[in-house]
């Protein structure tokens, strides 16, 4: 069986965070949902756990960070193609969320970033491996 992460964030409004969510396409185990917690599945091998800040600070003895002004991690998918980067985000900032910076494009490498209701920055990533490799290719040979 393959190796599953289980991201945890603090969410301050549930209902909202959900519906957040669900904009983007992903659903929820309702095995593993309630008030306090909502198990979202993004793949799977790729779950995060949106907590009620109350239920989160049970878990830790440090104090919560307010995602808004504070950057605690920024947590990176992948797509398929620079279409898949763009239709993920576009569907984050229709669902609720921002884009805190322009889209980035590095030739082999295109993303964009967007902020969650809450302030959690997420970027979506294509990676182009052929492209990648001409890249490298190209700049040993003017080395």
């Amino acid at each position: 069986m393959p190796t599953q992460i289980f991201v945890n964030i603090a969410v301050s409004d549930m209902a909202r965070s959900k519906a957040f969510y669900e904009g983007l396409g992903y659903h929820f185990n309702p095995q593993f949902t309630n008030e306090q917690g909502a198990c979202l599945v993004i793949s799977d091998t790729i779950y995060v756990m949106l907590l009620t800040r109350e239920f989160f600070q049970g878990f830790t003895d440090k104090a919560l960070a307010d995602p808004g002004t504070h950057a605690q991690a920024i947590l990176c998918l992948s797509a398929d193609d620079r279409a898949g980067v763009d239709k993920l985000a576009d569907a984050a900032i229709a669902s609720g969320g921002r884009q805190p910076r322009e889209p980035q494009d590095h030739g082999f490498m295109y993303q964009r970033c967007f902020e969650d209701p809450d302030g959690y920055l997420w970027e979506v990533v294509y990676m182009d491996m052929a492209a990648m490799q001409e890249q490298e290719q190209e700049t040993e040979q003017v080395s």
